[in-house]
């Protein structure tokens, strides 16, 4: 998919946009750096960060609720809250969802607490508003091994209920690892015979789909790019190209929905991914921010349509 690539000056962040950075900052900071790491071996921190997530989402005015499931004997629990329709029948819901889980128990600030704490901030920014479809913010455990892409993966559990239940998901956006970014020459890589138009530095937010989700990545990027200047790069690609599918997207296309990644790319652009060094402060809160008014605009035209 062809890649727009802007180097001009960032204007100055708005005064909304510096509000929601210092949310964000706040996020990541509790998950990684107060709570830590989360994961069944670090179930305490695990449990923490669903509490966090349902204690933000309360003072938000929403009602969310649990979705516990157990794994060898162990409980577990994605953390999901609804903004409702504005019509009586809602015509389709839009899902929002960021996975909570990290590593082998590591602090996960960027991965996921960069995914985590920009969709805190959008379920605050939609709280009092009402669209023709419904919005569903989903916070998902067991993304990370030894769960990942199994029946076992908050996500799978989900989007398995959903199609149990006939739910019409039109899109599912998942928010990954999205607060590094370098303006270094060669600072972004890319999967062995990876198409070489794209850009060699990190300073873009990259959209990825399989191609039954073309169509929604290529809206998703047009709403992006009216509402900021931050830079995007989108590619449809099979599943099985390395990468592709490396988030809560992969549970949604196992039940044929349509359904985008967000990314910095995680490895092949963070040089913290997957270690103990993924710290807050590795992250950059002004493009975060900058990041969370391009999704929300997406959120707000597929909410609309």
């Amino acid at each position: 998919m062809p890649t727009e690539r802007t180097h001009r000056s960032f204007a100055p962040l708005t005064p909304a946009e510096l509000e929601s950075r210092e949310r964000i900052r706040a996020h990541v900071q509790m998950l990684s750096g107060t709570i830590g790491g989360r994961n069944a071996v670090r179930y305490e921190g695990l449990r923490r960060a669903a509490d966090y997530i349902e204690s933000e989402l309360r003072s938000c005015s929403y009602r969310p609720e649990r979705q516990p499931f157990s794994v060898d004997g162990q409980k577990f629990e994605n953390v999901e809250a609804e903004l409702g329709s504005s019509t009586a029948n809602a015509k389709g819901i839009v899902i929002v969802g960021a996975h909570y889980d990290t590593a082998g128990g590591l602090p996960g600030a960027n991965d996921n607490g960069s995914g985590v704490a920009a969709g805190l901030e959008l379920a605050r920014h939609f709280a009092r508003q009402k669209f023709r479809h419904a919005i569903r913010w989903v916070f998902f455990t067991n993304e990370e091994p030894p769960y990942f892409q199994t029946k076992d993966m908050g996500s799978y559990v989900y989007a398995k209920r959903c199609r149990e239940r006939g739910e019409n998901v039109l899109a599912m956006l998942s928010l990954e690892t999205i607060g590094y970014y370098s303006t270094e020459p060669g600072s972004q890589s890319y999967p062995v015979s990876f198409h070489p138009g794209y850009p060699n530095r990190g300073d873009f937010l990259g959209f990825v789909s399989n191609f039954k989700s073309a169509g929604l990545l290529r809206s998703a990027l047009r709403s992006f790019r009216r509402a900021t200047s931050l830079p995007a790069a989108g590619a449809a690609a099979p599943a099985s190209i390395p990468g592709i599918a490396w988030s809560d997207q992969w549970a949604f296309w196992e039940f044929g929905y349509k359904a985008l990644m967000l990314t910095d790319t995680a490895p092949y652009r963070y040089p913290y991914y997957h270690t103990a060094e993924d710290t807050p402060e590795k992250l950059d809160y002004d493009r975060l921010a900058r990041a969370a008014t391009g999704i929300a605009a997406i959120v707000n035209d597929l909410g609309s349509r």
